[in-house]
């Protein structure tokens, strides 16, 4: 029996709530395992281990040439390798609201730049008061940390390296538009190909410190990690794009950086500044105003 559009539309919406909260969870968890004894190195390889042995029983079947495609390492390397020791790394020196504004509420900002200058898709007039809203978020964000107004120590290096990551992950989602790879076969491909590049360094050389973390920690985090955002969210954003569309999709996914920065106040203690408020307020309102639909002329 096939689904009404009311029913549809509710499957929608409920995709898209999952995804919203995965992708706020990511950035939460991420932050928690930051503050443990884990170092960001250890979270990576609890991600890509995880991941990849949920996924190897279901890509022994990927043609040889997939793995010669030098479009899929590019990929591989921007969105799987680079964005995710960026972001961790970046977790661990700045708070998760700050992740919540840089990372998800600088997607709109830095996707159209990006797009402009290597698909030249020149924004349209209807989201520049969204994208200039972003700017201004992320001003607010960084205004105390050069002003003195900040206390305690500074999330300067933080904050830089979770906007590399957020441009990393930018490039990699203008690329995947660029060149267009079925979206099950890139999970695929980006999951293990990173882990295959990254593990065996890691093993031999990065520093780890997995024997000072608790095992539910250990547990908690490869689990969450590796099967949350990286699968169980791609799953639930791509069912809500077919259901809603891309910009009602894009619309309810910009309320990610005002959910992480109250889940950073209720759960991890965070303190909460007139300016951070500020910064959540406007990167959530210039995400929602850059996602919606354009108005008809």
């Amino acid at each position: 029996m096939q689904s009404t559009p009311r029913s549809s539309a509710l499957q929608g919406y409920l995709a898209a709530l999952g995804t919203v909260v995965l992708w706020a969870g990511f950035v939460l968890v991420s932050r928690l395992g930051g503050q443990s004894a884990l170092t960001g190195w250890d979270i990576v390889a609890l991600r890509l281990g995880t991941a990849s042995l949920f996924l190897l029983p279901f890509s022994l079947s990927i043609p040889r040439s997939v793995w010669l495609d030098r479009r899929l390492w590019a990929l591989m390397l921007t969105g799987g390798l680079l964005f995710l020791t960026l972001v961790y790394a970046g977790l661990t020196r700045a708070p998760a609201a700050h992740g919540g504004i840089l990372l998800s509420g600088c997607q709109p900002f830095l996707v159209t730049a990006l797009a402009w200058l290597i698909l030249g898709a020149k924004p349209d007039k209807e989201r520049l008061g969204g994208l200039i809203a972003i700017a201004l978020g992320v001003a607010c964000v960084a205004f105390p940390q050069f002003s003195g107004l900040h206390e305690g120590p500074s999330t300067v290096l933080g904050d830089a390296l979770l906007l590399s990551a957020s441009t990393a992950w930018a490039l990699y989602s203008v690329l995947v538009r660029k060149w267009v790879f079925e979206p099950w076969l890139l999970t695929r491909v980006v999951a293990l190909g990173s882990a295959a590049i990254y593990l065996p360094i890691y093993a031999l050389c990065l520093p780890k410190n997995l024997g000072a973390a608790s095992t539910s920690m250990l547990v908690f985090q490869g689990l969450f990690q590796g099967l949350g955002p990286t699968i169980a969210a791609m799953i639930l954003f791509l069912r809500a794009v077919t259901l809603l569309g891309p910009q009602r999709t894009g619309a309810i996914v910009a309320v990610v950086p005002a959910l992480v920065g109250i889940g950073a106040v209720v759960l991890l203690g965070e303190p909460l500044t007139g300016w951070l408020v500020a910064g959540l307020a406007l990167a959530t309102t210039g995400a929602w105003l850059a996602s919606r639909p354009a108005v008809p002329r």
